[in-house]
């Protein structure tokens, strides 16, 4: 038996009418339209911003601050040993774009990072960010490479092509 396109209907329950207050008193919200009478939250615009306890100290001013965020932190996407080990063919060269293909990370974020949970069997050529020493013993121990992936230097500007101030070349004035 095949459904006809005039006998399309959605599923039990997944269709709901939207609540319509202020429809008279057989609906069941007419009047107050289930704001009960009078009070701060029965008002037009009526009601108390989030975290406000009725004039008791809130809880987010009652406990203490702790610790701070550093902006400059670095988060690296971690990848285990054993992960590459299961992902991976003998004399694959493993990069970030690799591990992204792979499926085993979504994102690089700042760096990627080799931990050294698990073992390894294959021969990898491995190219991170940074590897646990532990990780790096393992990698070399199957018969593998690892390469930094180095950070990009700023390079200062040449310091003879700068443009000399009235302080620094007296002879102008």
């Amino acid at each position: 038996m095949s459904i006809k396109l005039h006998e399309l209907k959605p599923a039990e329950g997944s269709r709901k009418d939207r609540k319509r207050v202020g429809r008279g008193s057989g609906s069941g919200l007419g009047k107050t339209s289930g704001r009960g009478h009078k009070g701060q939250k029965a008002r037009s615009g009526g009601g108390v911003r989030p975290g406000f306890e009725g004039g008791q100290m809130p809880i987010y001013r009652r406990l203490p601050k702790r610790g701070f965020k550093n902006i400059w932190a670095k988060e690296y996407a971690e990848v285990n040993v054993e992960t590459l080990d299961k992902r991976f063919e003998d004399g694959a060269i493993v990069d970030p774009v690799a591990l992204i293909e792979s499926g085993i990370l979504k994102n690089i974020l700042d760096g990627v990072r080799i931990l050294g949970n698990g073992e390894l069997t294959k021969k990898l050529t491995v190219v991170a960010n940074g590897f646990t020493k532990s990780a790096a013993e393992k990698i070399k121990a199957a018969g593998g490479t690892i390469e930094l992936i180095g950070e990009p230097v700023e390079v200062e500007e040449d310091s003879s092509k700068k443009v000399k101030t009235e302080k620094e070349n007296p002879e102008v004035s």
